[in-house]
């Protein structure tokens, strides 16, 4: 049955708004933490908790709410992790307790794991010409870096006016909205034969996910030296490596291990995942740059950070659909991981006295380059395997796509902290107090100079700032030396896939009009 256009963009843009919510929420909770801990007085293990609670979950979970939308219908799956969004929104926002936000933030995150894999689902199922899904993909890729840029906009604009709740109450409204609109215009996609649930393979993807990213944030904020951080690695690892080996045995595995066989699968993945790796970078480290070395509101960062969202909108629906036809999906991401790694290497020209319109043009370079190669990745997965599994995939690229933040976080984050802490020179007439925290990070040396003279605490701020900038250009080399490294692995691994990916009735992609003869067989070498 052919879908209207109207239908067409309905549909896209209810599966927008319900990805935009959770991303928006995850930057907003970030501001809200000082007022919710004066508030319901957490320890610093539970601020942890409140703060990951929902990543865990959400991480974990998305293999697994994939699969149930193959199997159940996308429609179906996104409608309920909708409303289970929105009940847990108010939820939250009402906790009486640290204990309770916990756990409420975790059922957010449970609810949040159906939306981007059903939501990209749907948006394949409704757009089949290639050109125009490409470019839905883009805009819809594009959302998720305009949630991050709104996130501390619409948190400090509220966090001005009411109390810390509002920040996740504001979800209620628009995920009602959503599930209202949804009812009313979203197709089902499901696969038709998807055979028995296999059920022992559902805790091991989680276990085998959660382990490694647990491992990897709990390094990041505590070094590797702790018992537990070991633990969870093994046990997720060994659980992971069982969890392969289930899929490759059982009659209906959780995810089809043959979808790894297509280089356009495999490589789009990799790439997608080692290029958020490069991407934290820029909202990871800027955010306290602009706070804590420019002195910024959250509110003036956030909005500093919008022609970095705005640019990657562009890149991904504007430029990366005609790219695509002209040089190839290989070079195209190529040259977007290109352009962001020479973006990430101009900001190591910054420092405290640098002015802020300077820094718009690689601000935008950055998400134009991310925004084209994140496009063309993740139209690549849908697109190279059978509709009806769609999901699933869609889903290994989202638990990709975390694994790689989570990593680019603790290795980035790392660097940063080893710099500046070689780096920073602490004077004379520090309490050893004060002289620990100087040295231990610039957020509890700017703390540390409350309590210090005036003329003292001016120089502990300035020699601060200056440790952390050189922290700041180290992590951004680095940053800038992957996105090149996995712009020139992009051209290797996708060298293969064609222009043109075509969706076909029944669910196998082929070389479409545009790609020829030699686009049909490029891709079937690919597969």
């Amino acid at each position: 049955m052919e879908i209207t256009n109207a239908r067409k963009w309905s549909t896209f843009a209810v599966c927008a708004l319900v990805a935009l919510v959770p991303n928006v929420d995850l930057t907003a909770l970030n501001q809200a933490v000082p007022k919710l801990s004066a508030d319901l007085d957490p320890s610093a293990t539970q601020i942890l908790w409140i703060a990951d609670a929902y990543g865990f979950a959400l991480s974990g979970l998305l293999i697994t709410m994939g699969v149930l939308g193959d199997r159940l219908g996308h429609r179906r799956v996104l409608l309920s992790g909708v409303a289970v969004f929105a009940a847990a929104s108010a939820a939250t926002a009402y906790a009486p307790s640290a204990e309770w936000l916990v756990a409420a933030r975790a059922v957010l995150g449970a609810a949040g794991a159906t939306l981007m894999p059903s939501g990209l689902s749907l948006v394949r199922r409704v757009f089949v010409q290639p050109k125009e899904r490409t470019m839905a993909v883009g805009m819809f890729m594009g959302v998720g870096g305009l949630a991050v840029g709104l996130g501390p906009l619409l948190g400090g604009a509220l966090l001005n006016h009411f109390w810390w709740g509002s920040v996740f109450l504001i979800n209620v409204p628009v995920m009602l909205v959503a599930l209202v609109l949804g009812l009313l215009v979203l197709p089902e996609s499901r696969n038709p034969s998807p055979g028995r649930l296999d059920l022992p393979s559902v805790p091991l993807s989680v276990i085998g996910v959660l382990g490694p990213v647990y491992a990897i944030k709990e390094a990041a904020a505590h070094g590797i030296a702790h018992v537990r951080i070991g633990v969870a690695l093994a046990v997720g690892l060994v659980a992971l490596v069982w969890f392969v080996r289930r899929q490759l045995t059982v009659a209906h595995p959780l995810i089809d291990m043959a979808l790894f066989r297509r280089a356009a699968f495999t490589g789009a993945i990799v790439t997608n995942m080692f290029a958020m790796f490069a991407l934290v970078a820029q909202s990871l480290i800027f955010s306290i740059f602009f706070q804590m070395v420019y002195g910024w509101s959250p509110l003036r960062s956030g909005l500093a950070g919008l022609p970095g969202a705005v640019a990657a909108m562009v890149g991904g629906a504007a430029l990366a659909p005609p790219l695509i036809n002209a040089i190839g999906r290989a070079r195209t991401v190529a040259a977007g991981l290109a352009i962001a790694a020479a973006a990430y290497a101009s900001f190591t020209l910054v420092d405290a006295g640098t002015a802020y319109w300077t820094l718009v043009l690689p601000i935008a370079m950055s998400g134009i380059g991310m925004g084209m190669a994140l496009t063309v990745t993740g139209d690549t997965v849908l697109a190279s395997v059978p509709k009806d599994r769609s999901g699933a995939a869609s889903a290994i690229s989202e638990t990709a796509t975390e694994l790689g933040g989570a990593l680019g976080m603790a290795i980035l984050g790392s660097v940063l902290t080893a710099v500046y802490r070689d780096r920073i020179s602490v004077p004379d007439g520090l309490s050893a107090p004060a002289e620990h925290a100087v040295r231990d990070s610039l957020p509890a040396a700017l703390r540390a100079v409350a309590s210090l003279p005036p003329r003292l605490g001016a120089q502990v701020t300035g020699l601060a700032r200056d440790a952390y900038t050189d922290g700041m250009h180290a992590a951004l080399v680095c940053s800038a030396g992957f996105a090149a490294l996995v712009a020139a692995t992009a051209l290797v691994t996708l060298r293969s896939v064609p222009k043109v990916i075509e969706d076909d009735t029944d669910g196998e992609a082929s070389g479409g009009a545009e790609g020829g003869a030699d686009g049909e067989a490029a891709f079937e070498a690919a597969r």
